[in-house]
């Protein structure tokens, strides 16, 4: 340093400088208060049927849809990578949706053959079945719909038995996104009148009216399907009281872990989750958050990478046990370098 440069009297800081623990990286890691590990992170799928087939997604790029072979291979490449489980969704084809969203039920849905078909062949990684109507219908929603309202009970009614097929075809874990009232304790008790006593739920506890579901609404088939909104029961993205009710209730119901979804602009939500309950906590990068990073990356805005790695590090610090995202084989991989 050049013996002009200025300097101050620093002795105000009674020797404590913060900046030393920073100075090197072997420092820097010896005192780092969270650890993202590809165990961290379930990679969803979206399914399609045929043979080798793959379509891309157009507002999520770099992700595709896939039929149910191609699932099997991304799951070997989960497990390559050290991501515990998968998430899956299917696309279902248009002739067999219908108002009463029948095919949830069918035990050989695409859901249900491609969870067959990865369990057979990939039996050590964890599968996780979306439960819900909207991948079903033909109206996009989440429950069965009469005169314009959609129909709490009924609705649960179907989901119960969706999920005891998806449950016969091999899936871990049972994961109701709908937000109906008293979904939890129907779907428990039905399970384990089965014999599924051990099959997970992952309840979408504060699930939240959100915009930013646009690009997995496409991916799925619903968007253009959707008649109306989903305000009636998916939460207000105002309230965050309503928020801890939800997952209240839905731990009373027997709920084993609770998800927020979306995740990134929820972090104080998943924050409010951790400290008053203290049970594992999911989050959704949600497709909106994805294509946001994705193709602000692709603008130039920001590097890809450096961006994805720095929103999941953002989930755990908020609470997160685990986190769903479309980045996971790219994330876990580059944790592994």
């Amino acid at each position: 340093m050049p013996a002009d440069w200025p300097r101050f009297d620093m002795s105000f800081l009674g020797g404590r400088r913060l900046r030393r623990l920073r100075q090197a990286s072997w420092s820097r890691d010896m005192v780092r208060e969270t650890v993202l590990t590809p165990a961290d992170l379930i990679w969803p799928l979206f399914l399609i049927e045929g043979e080798n087939e793959r379509t891309p997604i157009r507002t999520m790029p770099g992700v595709e849809r896939l039929s149910v072979d191609l699932a099997v291979e991304a799951a070997r490449q989960a497990v390559d990578a050290g991501i515990p489980a998968l998430a899956l969704f299917p696309n279902t084809p248009d002739h067999l949706r219908s108002t009463g969203a029948e095919e949830a039920a069918n035990p050989d849905n695409l859901m249900c053959r491609a969870l067959s078909a990865i369990k057979e062949a990939v039996p050590g990684i964890g599968l996780i079945a979306d439960t819900a109507l909207d991948e079903y219908s033909a109206n996009g929603q989440d429950g069965l719909v009469a005169n314009g309202d959609i129909l709490n009970d009924e609705t649960v009614a179907l989901m119960v038995r969706s999920a005891l097929v998806q449950a016969r075809a091999g899936a871990d874990i049972i994961a109701p996104s709908d937000m109906m009232d008293g979904r939890i304790g129907a779907l428990r008790r039905a399970l384990d009148a089965e014999g599924f006593e051990a099959t997970i739920l992952m309840s979408y506890a504060a699930k939240y009216a959100s915009c930013y579901y646009g690009p997995f609404r496409e991916a799925v088939g619903s968007g253009k399907r959707l008649v109306g909104d989903k305000r009636t029961y998916q939460l207000d993205f105002a309230n965050s009281d309503e928020a801890m009710r939800e997952v209240a209730q839905d731990l009373e119901e027997g709920a084993d872990m609770v998800m927020v979804k979306p995740g990134l602009i929820y972090l104080d939500i998943i924050r409010r989750v951790k400290d008053n309950f203290n049970v594992p906590v999911a989050a959704y990068q949600v497709s909106g958050e994805y294509a946001m990073i994705s193709f602000a990356a692709a603008a130039g805005a920001f590097d890809r990478n450096a961006a994805m790695m720095e929103s999941l590090w953002a989930f755990k610090r908020a609470g997160c046990d685990t986190i769903l995202t479309y980045f996971a084989l790219d994330a876990a991989r580059t944790l592994a370098k």
